[in-house]
């Protein structure tokens, strides 16, 4: 007889390739043993199948509850972000409005630390949260193209507020998409953890939204912009 070496692969190949294996040899089916998962002892075939089954039913339920937690915590930012928009739509007096969105933002998501500029808006005074800001700031948020969220906090809009944050999220505010910014929105808190760079920004370009969408109640235009 010659003397044929299979490999693992070779075994593997021939068992896929002949799913009727198993039903022509039932008995060794029945008989097989292999190593089990966590520990030294032999089990057999199906004993193993039922244990990665129950591996894989595990994962599974975590992926499942990690969805669902997902799912609260956006539905609750979700009524959050609403009951701001709310709060901003109720307030009668423009002069109020960049009060409210500063406090609206700070009292429905417990913010640490809240700040706004505005700049470039006929009509707002330069004073409190119109007051002069740098160019370097003006340019550096026209450079945001999406919500910044991190623990740097050596921005310059970071001194507007009334104590350095641990993590921090700076938020572009313009009256049209494609338009040069006219403000910039600081949220600031003491959790490192709460703005991290891997966070998702959806809830925050949304609150972006709102906010310059409320400027608009500000903005009295110029013969310049009606040109």
């Amino acid at each position: 007889m010659t003397d044929t070496a299979f490999t693992a692969q070779d075994i593997a190949d021939f068992l896929q390739n002949n799913p009727a294996f198993f039903d022509e040899h039932a008995e060794i089916f029945a008989t097989l043993q292999v190593p089990h998962p966590h520990g030294t002892r032999a089990i057999s075939l199906a004993e193993r199948q039922i244990l990665t089954l129950r591996e894989r039913v595990r994962e599974l339920e975590w992926r499942l509850n990690e969805l669902l937690n997902h799912a609260d915590s956006n539905e609750t930012i979700g009524s959050h972000v609403l009951q701001w928009c709310s709060r901003l739509l109720g307030e009668t007096e423009q002069q109020h409005l960049p009060g409210e969105i500063t406090l609206g933002l700070a009292e429905q998501f417990d913010l640490n630390h809240v700040a706004l500029r505005l700049w470039n808006l006929a009509g707002q005074p330069p004073t409190g949260y119109g007051e002069p800001v740098s160019q370097d700031v003006r340019t550096f948020t026209d450079s945001l193209k999406a919500p910044y969220c991190g623990p740097d906090t050596e921005f310059e809009a970071v001194s507007w507020l009334d104590a350095k944050p641990q993590s921090l999220a700076l938020i572009p505010l313009r009256l049209e998409p494609d338009q040069p910014s006219v403000g910039l929105l600081v949220l600031g808190s003491d959790d490192p953890t709460r703005f991290n760079p891997e966070m998702g920004t959806v809830f925050l370009e949304s609150i972006g939204r709102l906010a310059s969408a409320t400027l608009h109640r500000l903005h009295v235009p110029t013969p310049q912009d009606q040109a």
